[in-house]
């Protein structure tokens, strides 16, 4: 799935990942290709992302993620 995730003054990563896992505000949770539309807030925490380049993670102070269609895209502070 497509994956962009955004500052507001820069962006922290734009590429591909078969895996999401988010800090929702009611706790973590997973986001998985083909994976039913989906908008969240998004607590303090970490991001991690696993891709075929291997995983990477973003510590977060909170956001959105909105997603449909294999396109996700996620606004943290």
């Amino acid at each position: 799935m497509k994956v962009k995730i955004t500052k507001p003054d820069n962006i922290l990563y734009e590429g591909e990942a078969t895996l999401l896992q988010l800090p929702g505000t009611g706790g973590k949770f997973e986001v998985l290709e083909n994976h039913a539309p989906i908008i969240s807030s998004l607590g303090r925490g970490t991001i991690r992302l696993v891709s075929g380049d291997g995983e990477k993670t973003f510590e977060i102070r909170g956001g959105v993620v909105k997603g449909q269609q294999n396109d996700m895209m996620i606004l943290v502070q």
